[in-house]
């Protein structure tokens, strides 16, 4: 009798356990472009971050899952290290359809080197792409303790990334910035750009068609996806895009 009952405790155990969780986030890290190493190393980070702060995640490369019944099931999708040219039309029709629905966006580094050609996307992302120098140690300062996660960071931060340079935003006043880099304290010198001047976003969130947006433009190097001070960056922008909570 015990063995009949078991399959069905089982079911029914697994869906508590899935009702007790804060909120389910889909992990999305199909490459068309350049492919970052540090990808599985960023996916195991959140799935530390998922089991520290009980929420769950589905990882998945396979763009197939943008459609409107499999996006019902998240209360915000990931772009971890995308790059290029990832969904196809309807894919992203689906996508847009989802956020206007009032769910959440975070992007990782690349995110912002992501549909060039998709202009909704490039609004939701805040910035895209536009060069970066060599990978050096400069000086980071949070700019707005406020937004969950950065209210354990220093106001001034040493750290070691690829310092992204980007294009225009399409709104500048839309975009909330949380972290910028300090450009005197490294040399942002490339054959494409100079730098973004005294003003170098690095981190910013917004509301945007109806959802949440949060972008990170730290996340190159695999060993920031186990620094403690990333991490907390990195879950407070997941807790915000899928919640809407966390502002003061």
């Amino acid at each position: 009798m015990f063995k009949k009952l078991l399959p069905l405790l089982l079911v029914i155990v697994s869906a508590a356990y899935a009702q007790a969780q804060q909120f389910k986030v889909l992990l999305f890290t199909k490459t068309a472009g350049f492919h970052h190493v540090s990808i599985h190393e960023g996916v195991s980070g959140i799935r530390n971050l998922a089991s520290r702060h009980n929420f769950s995640v589905d990882w998945q490369e396979n763009a197939d899952v943008f459609n409107d019944k499999s996006l019902a099931n998240y209360a915000a999708v990931i772009f971890l290290n995308t790059t290029g040219d990832v969904l196809n039309d309807a894919q992203q029709a689906a996508f847009e359809k989802y956020i206007k629905s009032g769910k959440g966006y975070v992007g990782i580094h690349s995110a912002a080197d992501t549909e060039y050609d998709w202009a909704w996307y490039g609004k939701l992302v805040g910035m895209y792409f536009k060069t970066h120098p060599a990978q050096q140690t400069a000086f980071l300062d949070v700019k707005d303790s406020n937004f969950p996660g950065l209210e354990r960071f220093p106001k001034r931060l040493l750290w070691t990334d690829e310092w992204y340079e980007y294009k225009k935003p399409y709104n500048a006043d839309d975009l909330k910035i949380l972290i910028t880099l300090d450009e005197k304290s490294y040399d942002p010198k490339t054959n494409q750009g100079t730098g973004m001047g005294a003003e170098h976003p690095m981190s910013w969130y917004h509301n945007y068609d109806g959802g949440r947006a949060f972008y990170t433009g730290l996340g190159h190097i695999g060993l920031v996806y186990s620094d403690q001070s990333f991490l907390d960056h990195l879950y407070g922008g997941i807790y915000w895009a899928a919640t809407g909570k966390g502002l003061k």
